[in-house]
């Protein structure tokens, strides 16, 4: 590969929005590539083909695509047909298929059609970059397969079978095993998935130790024989057949560059966002009333317009120091963007004999949502510092290293966090003005929220949730250094809790919320007192209850027992001497 790739304008062709937008994402961080537009249908893509070549064709120099939906066969085949039109019109832009067919048929029918490459979804993108200027350069990509031998016993019986199974049995464990890892660091998981979870990765341990062992030959069992550890996966070799007969080089972007940290981020929320997405904690949120797929699609459109936000910060070469000034201004920024594209299918409503133009109503009657949402999301000058400038991250008490595992995944938590605050945002001044509109009803709102009863209590629940948290859960938390995260867990939004100091904003409480901080100290003060005096006083009265009056009760039981023993005793007695003389 040359020090100067050539420019990569890509034009992508998919019916997947998650993964056109995973794939964008992804895609954004490698500086000579660009995405020139991302469209869903086959007609959609020439209409974008036909504005180009109208100015210039040149322009697109890619075609990525998936063939048909990737799973009916009648698609496949719509999505071939596709592929000879593309041909017919436009011969001298390579075809690549990212795609989800395997079936070796469609493939060579693809191949036959003109298509230059073809690759597997689910490769990563440090391979797929280079095989995209591979194909710009003229070439050709097609995936092989290889065997894997170990020649150090491929003269005992069945090593080549024996290697076989047991280098994909390692494979599949070692994959396996990496997922189960990957699930128990999931925060919010609940104590009995972990123990499941933990009991699985105990079990994938033992068989892979097995698989070692059983299946390994006698001299690779000897302890001065030591060989690499396996990798998780076997990669694929790539087999490019280029005219110049050229080997391309492997594009590895920086580890520490501030577009591959967005992209590591982006990545794990978008992987996230396929989660169910009911909300399990006891607060409500805003986004509670909207159907799943809306609010899919709301917190993706904010993770988009983050992305470009933080574009225009690079651009604008923004410091360090600036940050503190320009939060609210960020903040308000994507929030403004949220609304307008969230709400860009409903642009106008009748409410009444009246015609309101939604987003301009709902941005001029958004009352307090800066103050009560905005404003009040914690650790935004930290992330955008993480993603623009490398720095750092110190959460929880904690240094984390700028690319560090552990950095990416606090600094997820403080992404999805901001997603779902802004998305709380974008909803409260609809639920504020114009909740029961029949129109917003039926194109946004989950079924258990239409009747006006359902609405009227959700939006109770959230007055009581801010007067609550004004008056005594934000003061409590501020009291004890902490803030409350909203997360996207395996079984929707749950909340988790961090150390931050936060004495500065504890300086500045007055009235109600100081007095609950009061409170919690006063409680705090006498509270061990009041234990230790209780506890001294109840062992009192157990002593007296059971050492001085129960054996007191112990004597006086014991003394009429025995007093009627003797009483018995005495008329048996005078019984049988009566019974003699007689």
């Amino acid at each position: 590969m040359s020090d100067h790739p050539l420019a990569l304008k890509l034009l992508l062709i998919d019916p997947d929005p998650i993964f056109r937008l995973g794939l964008r994402v992804a895609l954004e961080t490698i500086p000579h590539l660009q995405i020139l537009a991302d469209v869903p249908t086959h007609t959609a893509a020439l209409q974008v083909l036909a504005e180009i070549a109208a100015s210039d064709l040149n322009q697109v120099n890619l075609i990525v695509l998936e063939l048909g939906n990737g799973i009916s066969i009648d698609s496949q085949q719509l999505g071939l047909q596709f592929c000879r039109q593309l041909k017919a019109l436009y011969s001298h832009i390579p075809i690549l298929l990212l795609s989800s067919v395997s079936t070796q048929e469609m493939l060579l029918a693809a191949q036959n059609t003109g298509v230059n490459g073809y690759c597997p979804k689910g490769i990563s993108i440090s391979e797929l970059v280079p095989i995209m200027e591979e194909l710009v350069n003229g070439g050709y990509y097609w995936l092989g397969t290889t065997g894997i031998v170990n020649s150090s016993s491929s003269h005992l019986p069945f090593a080549k079978l024996r290697n076989h199974i047991r280098f994909s049995g390692i494979n599949h464990i070692n994959h396996t095993l990496t997922a189960v890892t990957t699930q128990l660091k999931i925060p919010g998981l609940p104590l009995l998935d972990k123990a499941i979870l933990a009991g699985h990765r105990r079990e994938l341990l033992a068989a892979q130790w097995l698989v070692n062992h059983l299946l390994a030959a006698p001299e690779e069992r000897q302890p001065t024989q030591t060989s690499p550890p396996l990798p998780l996966s076997i990669p694929y070799p790539n087999l490019i057949a280029k005219p110049e007969s050229q080997q391309i080089q492997t594009f590895v972007p920086p580890l520490l560059s501030p577009k591959a940290l967005q992209s590591t981020l982006f990545a794990s929320c978008i992987n996230k966002l396929q989660f169910p997405l009911p909300n399990v904690t006891d607060i409500p949120l805003e986004i509670d009333i909207l159907r799943e797929d809306k609010k899919r699609q709301l917190l993706y459109i904010i993770l988009q317009q983050v992305s470009k936000q933080l574009n225009k910060l690079r651009k604008s070469e923004v410091k360090i120091q600036q940050l503190s000034d320009l939060k609210n201004q960020i903040l308000n920024n994507l929030w403004q963007s949220a609304i307008k594209d969230f709400y860009i299918q409903l642009s106008q409503i009748n409410v009444g004999d009246i015609d309101i133009e939604i987003v301009n109503f709902l941005l001029n009657n958004a009352v307090g949502v800066e103050t009560e949402i905005l404003n009040k999301i914690p650790l935004v000058e930290e992330l955008f510092s993480y993603l623009l400038c490398q720095t750092d991250l110190y959460i929880d008490n904690i240094s984390y290293s700028a690319g560090s595992e552990p950095a990416n995944s606090q600094g997820s938590m403080i992404l999805e966090n901001l997603l779902i605050q802004i998305a709380n945002g974008v909803l409260q001044p609809l639920l504020n003005s114009l909740a029961d509109v029949e129109t917003i009803k039926q194109n946004l709102y989950d079924r258990h929220f239409i009747s006006t009863r359902e609405i009227e209590r959700f939006r109770n629940n959230l007055s009581w949730k801010y007067r609550l948290n004004n008056y005594v859960n934000e003061p409590q938390a501020i009291f004890e250094s902490r803030y409350e995260l909203f997360v996207f867990a395996p079984r929707g939004i749950a909340k988790i809790s961090i150390y931050s100091p936060r004495n500065q904003e504890l300086a500045k409480l007055s009235g109600v919320p100081l007095m609950v901080t009061l409170l919690l100290e006063l409680r705090d003060a006498i509270t061990p007192r009041l234990q230790s005096l209780l506890s001294f006083v109840g062992n009192g009265i157990v002593f007296i209850l059971t050492q001085i009056i129960g054996r007191g009760l112990g004597l006086i039981g014991r003394g009429v027992l025995q007093g009627i023993g003797s009483v018995a005793l005495t008329e048996k007695t005078q019984k049988r001497q009566k019974e003699r003389t007689k």
